[in-house]
C-alpha cells in the first residue's frame, strides 16, 4: 500500500464521517421540529446543529480534497 493508498483511503473515511454528521444534523432538526420546542429552545438547538453541521461540512470537503489529490498523484 502506497502513501497515496493511504490518501485516497483516509480521504474516504473522513468524508464517510463527514457526511454521518450532516445526516445527524438532518436528524436533530427533524427531531426539534417535530418535538414542537419553543422559539428560544428551537433557537439553541439551530445553533447547536449549525456548528456541527459546518463541521462535517469542512470534514467531507477536506475528505474529498484527500481523495481526488491522492488519485491526482498516483
Amino acid at each position: 500500500m502506497t502513501i497515496y493508498d493511504m490518501l485516497i483511503w483516509g480521504g474516504a473515511v473522513l468524508t464517510a464521517l463527514g457526511l454521518a454528521g450532516i445526516l445527524w444534523c438532518i436528524l436533530a432538526v427533524t427531531r426539534a421540529r417535530r418535538a414542537g420546542l419553543e422559539d428560544a429552545a428551537m433557537r439553541t438547538t439551530m445553533q447547536r446543529v449549525v456548528a456541527v453541521n459546518m463541521g462535517a461540512l469542512a470534514a467531507s470537503v477536506l475528505g474529498l480534497m484527500a481523495v481526488i489529490m491522492g488519485i491526482m498523484l498516483r
